[in-house]
């Protein structure tokens, strides 16, 4: 049967603005079954030097694992009595749009939902003939990256016959039918030990037996289950045979073949363990909706997130003239399969596959994986802090910063050489300290049916940037670094007047864009024109592009935006041959990696050509990422906020992804100044004010980068440079940004070495305060000593502040010295424009610091 089936909505221009659920695997559930007379009642296993995992008989069975320092908490464990395994084959359908992805599951078919246990076994080192058919074990020498003892689990999973009225029912709005001929399979469960704060666990499938007697013979012995036919461990855990099945009469006939169909085995996995009612989970990437999922089905895939998001009436308006293009509560840039919960567990998936993370039922969590199978990592930590510097220990922590991008503003604008050289001369008529002056338009523009947009073809457009040696030249004499815009696309450039290359036929001819299963380069609709997208696994493609940067950083720019990355298409041909589906999540990986490799490499020959000079080092930022991402890019923006107060897609949204991104690793975050997206029709207006522009100002001015965006219409926005009010606003929250430099330093350097997130979510240092699991976009920490409430509501003067359980010291406000020395409580403050709630730890050095630089400043 096709697994895979992809339906392009690119050019679909009237449809329902209010688009269903996709239609999703609903939550298996199967029992669990073991043999009684030759399990113990309870028994401990050892995993490497430092885990243990508890086997009891009591309820019906279950599995916990825990770490021996502190044995009697389990970091993880099953449901008693419930199948922790299962596994099912279905046709999976895409329907795709401009970068949207959106991912259904279809024919759910031989659903196998119920397991046994059959052995639980210890495997030290010396055990070679088990050791042979792992996969990951070197298989000369033995060695893994895991430690000894492993711990493997064995047994079956099948279904069970349905009565044709029967079906499996998720929910109210869910259901399937399990049709004959049921399924029955072998697995593998290996935990071993990576670290001495993570154990690995990797879930692997026997070839599937497909019939009717094959199952229901093993469910009819449940009451007196025997130990099933052992399995070789080698056939178990070798790569699943691809090619076709046979449907079996009983079990007795396994090597007779009665019917021939195609190829299949199964394509779901479904990893079962226990929650609590009580339980919150956060991470998951970069979210914008919410912080605690808890109740949700969350899907993890990279994609654009959307206009509106959910935010009415835009996403109405966006959807109806462009296939779901709104997107919704879980659409995002940058997941990633990770969470961290209230009870301290936490556990990460490895690999690119799409799963869904279903945390709708109150006692337990379900991981469906759209492969044949599962492998990740459960964590260990005491502690939220902890528990992210284990998981960034394992991906990766961003490089540190260089020091000039955290230094001042950076001044985002477009307009060509006399444009920038204007608003410089304004900006220092009003004192503003600047960093960069980012120049996204560096490459030239063009007008298409949406607007003026972007020419993508990397080289300076020297008509609009006359002069455009002399302008970087001039800029850096005052200490300005410029910065530019790249992605990994290209367009043809035939209409193109002043371009000096074609970079989308040289792309072309060298044979590096992603291709259609035709053999031909794919153009991909993305807005208003159709792009090549670089393949990434080819390997001269990063060498071509490298080459690019070469001569953009040549002439003396010093950092760039490095967009895109989110839309692969998944009926793609790569290089490489890899699955496209995979290969999706992992792009964005690959793009950042591309641009980190160019950093590091102009840096070492920089080094060897001359002394090492800070202020010259190089910095790139990205939107588009997956769980590893930190590892790669140098730092990330939170990509297309609508310019409005809403909630999904507006100034608190930006709140949210900046937290929920700290808490999943990305540790340098921010948001466009004002927001990026406006729409300007007839009866749907969304366009920058004043008082937004100032408010977001006022926020960004406490995160990791200080920057500007004239946003996609530059005329219908507000813009710093407006009029005297926002440019003397803009000079003022520049400096407030320049007075905690000290501070951002030391928060960018631990950053580096703990992985931890420069601003954080108040459950990063208060996890037992029950008001503070409450929170979303209300306030933030700034690293442990600032606390920002900020105004994220058109026309309030005043906030609501919570000031957590703590120690004993007081919180002081910034701008009237008042200590809030209460516990535990709520206090409305004033927040006038041009003086946000924020307060520093009365007497600490940081905010002394802080405090006496404000004053220095005259900003009091």
């Amino acid at each position: 049967m096709a697994t895979l089936k992809i339906t392009k909505k690119h050019h679909k221009h009237l449809n329902n603005p209010f688009p269903s659920a996709a239609k999703s695997l609903p939550f298996i559930q199967g029992n669990l079954f073991f043999n009684s007379q030759t399990f113990p009642a309870q028994q401990v296993f050892h995993i490497g030097k430092d885990f243990q995992l508890t086997w009891s008989s009591i309820n019906g069975g279950s599995l916990s694992i825990s770490h021996k320092s502190n044995p009697s908490r389990a970091i993880w464990s099953t449901v008693c009595g419930m199948a922790f395994l299962s596994a099912a084959l279905a046709e999976t359908e895409v329907e795709e749009s401009r970068g949207s992805f959106v991912i259904k599951d279809r024919d759910v078919r031989f659903v196998s939902n119920h397991q046994t246990i059959e052995d639980i076994r210890v495997i030290e080192q010396t055990d070679t003939e088990i050791l042979s058919g792992i996969i990951g074990v070197n298989q000369k020498t033995g060695v893994t990256d895991g430690q000894y003892p492993f711990l493997l689990v064995t047994g079956s999973i099948f279904s069970v016959k349905q009565k044709r009225n029967e079906q499996l029912q998720v929910n109210e709005h869910s259901k399937f039918l399990t049709e004959e001929p049921s399924a029955s399979a072998t697995y593998s469960l290996l935990f071993d030990q990576k670290r001495n704060n993570q154990i690995g666990f990797e879930v692997k499938f026997g070839e599937p037996i497909f019939g009717s007697h094959s199952s229901s013979k093993l469910y009819r012995r449940k009451r007196k289950l025997v130990r099933i036919r052992r399995f070789k461990l080698g056939w178990c855990w070798a790569s699943l045979r691809r090619g076709g099945f046979s449907t079996v009469s009983s079990s007795e006939d396994e090597g007779k073949e009665e019917k021939s169909v195609e190829s299949v085995c199964f394509n779901r996995v479904c990893f079962t363990y226990s929650s609590e009612r009580s339980e919150r989970f956060y991470g998951f990437g970069e979210q914008f909706s919410r912080m605690d999922f808890k109740g949700k089905r969350v899907p993890i895939i990279v994609q654009e997130q959307g206009i509106g998001r959910g935010d009415q009436p835009i996403s109405l308006a966006i959807n109806l003239v462009s296939y779901r293009a709104a997107g919704d509560w879980s659409t995002t840039y940058a997941p990633s399969p990770f969470y961290m919960t209230s009870k301290m567990r936490s556990l990460y998936l490895e690999g690119y596959e799409y799963s869904v993370f279903d945390l709708t039922r109150e006692d337990r969590v379900q991981i469906q994986v759209h492969g044949d199978s599962v492998r990740g990592r459960i964590l260990n930590g005491n502690s939220p802090c902890e528990l992210i510097e284990c998981f960034t220990e394992t991906i990766g922590r961003p490089p540190l910063l260089p020091e000039w991008i955290i230094s001042a503003a950076v001044v985002g604008m477009q307009g060509g050489t006399d444009t920038v050289r204007r608003v410089w001369d304004e900006l220092k008529s009003y004192d503003v300290p600047i960093s960069a002056f980012w120049l996204q338009d560096w490459v030239g523009q063009r007008e298409t049916l949406i607007g003026s947009q972007l020419w993508w073809n990397w080289e300076v457009d020297r008509t609009r940037y006359w002069g455009w040696p002399n302008l970087l030249k001039d800029l850096n004499e005052h200490h300005i670094k410029v910065m530019t815009y790249c992605n990994p696309c290209l367009v043809p450039t035939n209409e193109k007047p002043n371009r000096m290359r074609d970079l989308y036929e040289e792309a072309k001819k060298l044979d590096i864009l992603v291709k259609a299963k035709n053999g031909e380069a794919y153009l991909v609709p993305n807005t208003a024109f159709d792009v090549g997208m670089l393949d990434l696994t080819h390997p001269y493609t990063s060498i071509w592009f490298k080459q690019i940067l070469q001569e953009m950083v040549d002439e003396g720019v010093r950092g760039w935006m490095a967009d895109f990355g989110e839309g692969l298409p998944v009926d793609a041909s790569l290089y490489s041959g890899e699955d496209p589906v995979s290969a999706h999540n992992k792009y964005p990986e690959l793009w950042a990696k591309l641009n980190r490799e160019f950093v590091e490499e102009w840096k070492k020959n920089r080094l060897s050509n001359k002394p090492e000079d800070p202020e010259d080092d190089l910095v790139f930022f990205m939107r588009a990422g997956f769980r590893n991402s930190p590892k790669w890019a140098m730092l990330f923006w939170e990509g297309d906020q609508m310019v409005s107060w809403q909630a999904h897609d507006g100034i608190k949204s930006a709140v949210v992804g900046l937290l929920s991104s700290g808490l999943s690793g990305y540790a340098f975050n921010h948001s466009d100044i004002g927001g990026y997206c406006a729409v300007n029709l007839p009866f749907i207006r969304y366009t920058r004010s004043e008082e937004l522009l100032l408010r977001w100002m006022e926020l960004n001015s406490f995160t990791t980068v200080f920057r500007t965006h004239e946003g996609n219409k530059p005329r219908c926005n507000a813009q710093f440079y407006s009029n005297h009010k926002l440019l003397s606003h803009f000079a003022r929250f520049s400096k407030v940004y320049k007075a905690w430099k000290f501070y951002r330093i030391q928060l960018v350097k631990e950053a580096a070495e703990k992985g931890l997130p420069v601003c954080r979510h108040l459950f990063l240092h208060y996890p037992d305060d029950e008001h503070v699991h409450k929170l979303s976009y209300q306030q933030f920490l700034v690293g442990t000593e600032i606390l920002v409430v900020p105004v994220l509501d058109k026309g309030k003067k005043h906030v609501k502040a919570y000031f957590p359980e703590t120690e004993s010291f007081s919180w002081q406000h910034i701008w009237t010295g008042k200590l809030f020395s209460k516990k535990g409580c709520e206090a409305f403050v004033e927040a006038p424009i041009g003086y946000p709630a924020v307060f520093v730890k009365a007497g600490s050095t940081v905010g002394e610091t802080l405090l006496r630089n404000l004053a220095d400043l005259n900003l009091g």
